[in-house]
């Protein structure tokens, strides 16, 4: 089985930062593309950034210059880092990973969520 676990959402006043981390785990040869999603009440899961196993990283436009989406292989670690947070972007945000087991089959994964409030 393979697990995602985030960590890092909370509460901050506009203009703050908070750093998102997620961690895969379980019997898998390789993670692969990864990904930050984010949803809110009503609304369908949108993504925010995604970052491939070679490091290169595409933004959702609402978000670029603001967060920096980064990895660590080893780790089998995805990080985001959120700057200048605004009310809207308050969120769940979702960890997501696409990994290869070693029987060579892969699947897409997510994690359980993890809340991001910003306060005006």
């Amino acid at each position: 089985q393979v697990q995602l676990v985030e960590s890092g959402g909370g509460l901050v006043q506009a203009g703050g930062s908070l750093r998102l981390s997620c961690v895969v785990s379980g019997r898998i040869f390789s993670v692969n593309n990864m990904g930050w999603y984010r949803q809110t009440p009503g609304k369908q899961r949108e993504a925010v950034a995604v970052i491939t196993r070679g490091g290169t990283a595409n933004y959702a436009d609402a978000v670029k210059g603001r967060f920096t989406i980064s990895r660590d292989n080893a780790k089998k670690t995805v990080y985001l880092q959120m700057n200048s947070l605004k009310p809207e972007d308050t969120a769940v945000y979702y960890c997501n990973a696409d990994v290869t087991y070693y029987s060579g089959s892969s699947s897409n994964n997510w994690g359980q969520g993890t809340q991001v409030t910003v306060s005006s």
